[in-house]
């Protein structure tokens, strides 16, 4: 049952509010066309109650590189 997963899922995060935001956001990046959305919340709250969802590795920006000095000829 869903509310088995949601209780499962907030060991991790303390907030009904925030897991139900971490939860749709992650649903949206997640869901994959021609299936059910339901199974989709479903898989996610699986995740979060084995991982929690606020520690995950943000996507990390690719270090500026720096300028090429040019010398006059």
């Amino acid at each position: 049952m869903r509310s088995d997963l949601v209780f499962g899922a907030l060991s991790h995060v303390s907030n009904r509010y925030q897991l139900c935001q971490l939860a749709s956001k992650a649903t949206r990046k997640l869901h994959k066309p021609n299936t059910r959305l339901q199974d989709t919340t479903n898989e996610v709250l699986v995740r979060f109650h084995s991982t929690n969802p606020g520690d995950l590795p943000q996507a990390q920006k690719p270090a500026a590189r720096p300028m090429e000095t040019r010398r006059a000829a």
